[in-house]
């Protein structure tokens, strides 16, 4: 069983370490966007980078990587928590094996595993984040509010159904989001931050 476990946990991060942005921009655009932009791996710098129909295959190829490893538990007969699994996506998809160790910062990735744990929590967290976008124009400031929105979701959702397991995740994924955006803090203190424009 233990040995079940690390096979799980290690495909787990191997399809969360798939650069999905590495992959599109060379492919598609003869682009490295770790070479552009803000150099991150993720969707937001993709939008940025190639555009928003990349960005949008970006964000997709993410999420799904995020809500595939839930169900390899199921997949292979095992007992071990499908979000367990979800936890080493996101590690893979913060430090992929592929890309010298350089990802993204986990938003959509973790969304990803709420999507296939929790539809209604994904989805609250997608109108949040929307309005956060709308109100704010900062992409990294909507995926702080949401991902302290998950926390206080997950908690009151605790209280009522006694899953710890999820407040637990939940509060280290947004520990992973938050930490993972302080450069992106410290630049709307100081107001060179980016904005959207198409929102």
């Amino acid at each position: 069983m233990l040995m079940q476990y690390v096979f799980i946990l290690l495909v787990a991060y191997l399809i969360g370490s798939i650069p999905s942005g590495l992959i599109v921009g060379k492919v598609f655009y003869g682009i490295d966007i770790r070479e552009h932009g803000s150099g991150n791996l993720g969707a937001t710098n993709s939008f940025r980078t190639l555009g928003k129909k990349a960005g949008s295959v970006v964000i997709l190829a993410d999420i799904l990587k995020g809500t595939v490893t839930i169900f390899l538990p199921m997949m292979f007969g095992s007992e071990l928590h499908p979000l367990i699994p979800g936890i080493f996506a996101v590690i893979g998809h913060m430090f992929p094996i592929f890309a010298s160790f350089r990802g993204g910062k986990a938003v959509a990735t973790s969304g990803g595993i709420l999507l296939g744990y929790d539809p209604i929590l994904f989805i609250s967290l997608v109108v949040v984040f929307l309005i956060g976008l709308k109100l704010s124009k900062y992409v990294s400031l909507s995926s702080i509010i949401v991902a302290i929105f998950a926390i206080i979701y997950s908690l009151i959702n605790m209280l009522f159904t006694k899953d710890y397991l999820l407040f637990f995740v939940v509060a280290l994924l947004a520990a992973f989001v938050i930490i993972r955006h302080r450069t992106n803090i410290k630049r709307i203190r100081d107001k060179t931050e980016p904005k959207v424009n198409w929102l």
